[in-house]
C-alpha cells in the first residue's frame, strides 16, 4: 500500500520542504468564539486529509502548480484568550510573508483573518481585501467580544477601508446603521444574479495588492454544506473561482485564508471544496 505523506495535498519532500517551496500552509484550528454550531476547529485537518485526494494537474489550466512547492506548517500553540490566540496567529505569519511566501491559512473561525491581514499590512502595504461570505461581520462587538468572529471585518477595517464583500446575505441592523457605507457596497448573491458585470464592480473596490479571505459559508449551502451557519443563496462554485481567477490574474494576490469549514462526517462534501479551492489559488496565482 503506497503511503501518502500527512501534508496538504499528499506531497514528497521536494515539493513539500518549508526552505524552498514557494506556498505555505498554515493550518489554524481555532474557535474561541464561535456562537451557535461549534467545530471549526476540526476543519483545518480536515481540509488536509481531503487535499490529498485533489488531483494536481488542474482542468482549466492544463497543467500542475504543485510544483512550485507547497509547505505545510505546523499550528500556532492554542490560546483560551482570543487576543492572545490573535497575537500568535500574527507571529506565525509574519516571518512567512516577510519571506515573500504566499501564506494560505486553513481555519478554524473567521476572527484569525485580522492578525494575518496586519501582517499582510505590514509586508505589503497598501493592502485591500477581497470578503467572500454569507456574513458581513461588521460588529463592533458581539457576545461582550470585540475579538469575535462576527466582528472580524469590522475590526479589518482599521487597517485598510478598501474592502470588497461579496455574497454577504445577512446584516444585522447595527451594521446597517453604523457601516452603512461599507454595507452599501457589498455584492449580494441578488447583485450578482442581476448584474452580469459584477466581478467589474468587485475589481473596482480592489487596490494592486489584495488579500484574499474565504468564509466557506459564502457559498451556497447546496454545496458547501458543513459550516456552522449555513444561509440559502450564496455564491456557486463557477462563480466563485470565477472571480478567483480574474482576481488573480489582474491583481497581486498576496496571501489568502479559507475559514470555517466544520466537517459534518460522514459528509466530506465541504472540505473536499475547501481544498480544492485553497489548490486553484495556488493555480490562479501562478497562471
Amino acid at each position: 500500500m503506497t503511503h501518502t505523506p500527512d501534508n496538504f495535498l499528499g506531497l514528497e519532500p521536494q515539493f513539500s520542504d518549508p526552505a524552498a517551496a514557494r506556498y505555505a500552509i498554515l493550518p489554524v484550528p481555532y474557535e474561541g468564539t464561535v456562537t451557535y454550531r461549534s467545530g471549526t476547529a476540526a476543519g483545518p485537518a480536515a481540509i488536509i486529509e481531503a487535499s490529498q485526494q485533489v488531483e494536481l494537474f488542474d482542468e482549466q489550466l492544463l497543467r500542475e502548480f504543485h510544483t512550485a512547492g507547497v509547505a505545510t506548517l505546523t499550528p500556532p500553540a492554542p490560546a483560551d484568550d482570543p487576543a492572545e490566540m490573535m497575537q500568535r496567529v500574527h507571529q506565525a505569519a509574519l516571518p512567512v510573508m516577510a519571506a515573500d511566501k504566499f501564506l494560505l491559512t486553513l481555519g478554524g473561525e473567521h476572527s484569525i483573518t485580522l492578525p494575518l491581514v496586519q501582517a499582510a499590512a505590514e509586508t505589503f502595504s497598501p493592502i485591500s481585501v477581497l470578503q467572500i461570505d454569507a456574513h458581513a461581520d461588521l460588529r463592533d462587538s458581539y457576545d461582550g467580544s470585540g475579538l469575535s468572529h462576527a466582528c472580524v471585518m469590522r475590526r479589518v477595517l482599521a487597517v485598510t477601508e478598501h474592502i470588497c464583500q461579496v455574497g454577504i446575505r445577512n446584516i444585522s441592523q447595527e451594521e446597517f446603521d453604523e457601516c452603512r457605507p461599507q454595507v452599501d457596497r457589498c455584492i449580494t448573491p441578488r447583485a450578482i444574479h442581476d448584474d452580469p458585470n459584477w466581478i467589474d464592480r468587485a475589481m473596482g473596490m480592489l487596490g494592486e495588492r489584495v488579500y484574499v479571505t474565504i468564509d466557506i459559508d459564502g457559498l451556497d449551502p447546496s454545496i458547501a454544506p458543513g459550516v456552522g451557519t449555513p444561509e440559502p443563496g450564496g455564491l456557486l462554485w463557477g462563480q466563485t473561482i470565477d472571480l478567483l481567477r480574474r482576481v488573480c490574474a489582474e491583481r497581486q494576490v498576496v496571501a489568502a485564508d479559507i475559514v470555517e469549514v466544520r466537517p459534518i462526517p460522514p459528509n466530506h462534501i465541504t472540505e473536499f471544496l475547501a481544498a480544492r479551492l485553497a489548490y486553484k489559488l495556488i493555480a490562479y496565482t501562478q497562471a
